[in-house]
């Protein structure tokens, strides 16, 4: 497991709040990747029982940054 090269950085409820911190971020030069149970993605959003949560994970390396950039975002909304 010490091999893998992106963190956990936080899991929303929502597609769409996913989809707007993956824009910050990488506008700020941290890459993302967002993962998301399949169920949770189509045309009906589910998201009872945590099945619509999305996972955003960034490069361990650039973690720290993340977080800073996470706490501004979560503060602006």
């Amino acid at each position: 497991m010490n091999d893998m090269k992106y963190e956990l950085l936080t899991e929303l409820h929502s597609r769409l709040d996913a989809d707007l911190l993956e824009s910050y971020l990488e506008a700020n030069g941290i890459d993302v990747e967002l993962v998301q149970e399949s169920i949770g993605h189509t045309i009906y959003p589910v998201t009872v029982d945590g099945l619509g949560s999305v996972q955003v994970f960034v490069p361990k390396e650039k973690t720290k940054a993340a977080k800073k950039l996470l706490d501004k975002f979560s503060a602006e909304e």
